[in-house]
């Protein structure tokens, strides 16, 4: 045990005299939470919509109107359907574009149907359903208002609803802010026990001192753990720095356990770990050990659930998703924060990132003692 301490406080030391470790501990993270937080977000705050009303009516001024009148709409209106909107979709000064028709107004007056066009610009397929969404809701109800205006003595029979009264659980300001920042503590909690322990075991390699601990006394039992465990306490300080930032800015609630979710981050630590002094093993130089990271980094977090929900994922990919421990932390760090969960709730997660730690470490440890 004396020994571990011992090569814990030369790491620290290390650590501390190394110029660039230094931001990259603390500086790095801090300007990636205060900016992702509130780049990487899927909510559409602004709809440029271009509307052609070739009807010129009440109705179709009066649905003008009612889009103008709200804050996600930026409207403008064109006398034709020529190659303006076209043109103004392709440079992308507009989202989408609603096309009234002629005679919309008399059709509807007669009880005959009459439909509207909305043409988006679906190069951002999620986006495009969801300005299809938003807008089509309104139009509807708008519709629906001036049936009723119509026909207010009958207007029961006909315009008979049932109505919908939305209850958000766990985020009712549908603040997306607080879905994403779960999701980037994930990646810097993972960034400082994955990839910087690594590039810190091929460095030593590069520097040739690994060598020179080789020959000493120092058992692998020993010089592993001392290795691993100060990045291991600097994640966990990392996530504590990252929740206290997120709370004092973004108000991020902590409903559930705090000694819960550190006790889970600290499996979740040692099967990254793992993972990165696997790839420790294979690399000779940190440029190697860069190009693998980077290609699990990207697979893992694109997978993980950060911006999409896994259940959206075709089958194959969920059930590839079961060897991706950033799925199982996105998804405890979120219930946990956001629900309030306990340890019931994530014991499958629980369980199944115990395993993959204890594999993780046990196939690292193997191959980097055959290469060393």
């Amino acid at each position: 045990m004396r020994t571990i301490l011992i090569i814990i406080k030369k790491e620290f030391l290390q650590i501390f005299r190394n110029h660039m470790m230094l931001p990259m501990i603390f500086i790095i993270p801090l300007v990636q939470m205060l900016i992702l937080v509130y780049a990487a977000t899927m909510e559409i705050k602004r709809i440029d919509l271009l509307v052609i009303d070739r009807d010129n009516s009440q109705y179709s001024r009066g649905l003008i109107s009612k889009l103008s009148g709200m804050k996600i709409y930026r409207v403008a209106v064109i006398p034709t359907a020529g190659k303006e909107a076209e043109a103004r979709l392709l440079d992308n000064s507009a989202d989408a574009v609603l096309e009234i028709p002629p005679d919309c107004e008399r059709l509807l007056m007669q009880r005959q149907n009459s439909s509207v066009q909305l043409r988006m610009d679906a190069v951002n397929g999620m986006a495009a359903g969801i300005i299809n969404q938003y807008t089509s809701l309104t139009i509807n109800n708008y519709h629906k208002k001036w049936l009723a205006s119509l026909m207010p003595g009958n207007a029961g029979d006909g315009l008979r609803q049932i109505r919908v009264i939305p209850r958000y659980w766990y985020n009712p300001g549908l603040n997306y802010k607080h879905y994403m920042l779960p999701g980037i503590l994930v990646i810097l909690v993972t960034i400082m026990g994955m990839f910087l322990s690594a590039i810190n075991l091929v460095r030593e390699k590069e520097m040739g001192t690994i060598e020179q601990i080789n020959v000493t006394p120092i058992r692998r039992i020993h010089f592993i753990p001392g290795k691993l465990i100060p990045f291991w306490i600097i994640a966990l300080a990392e996530l504590s720095f990252g929740l206290t930032i997120g709370w004092l800015f973004f108000r991020v609630p902590v409903r559930g356990s705090l000694l819960l979710l550190f006790g889970f981050t600290s499996v979740y630590l040692l099967a990254v770990m793992g993972i990165g002094l696997f790839l420790a093993a294979l690399s000779r130089t940190q440029q190697q050990l860069m190009f693998m990271y980077f290609f699990f980094m990207l697979t893992f977090l694109l997978m993980s659930g950060l911006f999409t929900p896994v259940e959206s994922m075709p089958q194959w990919a969920q059930t590839i998703n079961h060897i991706n421990p950033f799925a199982y932390f996105m998804r405890v760090i979120r219930m946990i924060l956001l629900k309030g969960s306990g340890f019931r709730d994530i014991l499958p997660e629980f369980v199944s990132m115990t395993i993959y730690a204890v594999a993780a470490l046990t196939l690292a440890v193997w191959r980097y003692r055959k290469t060393i």
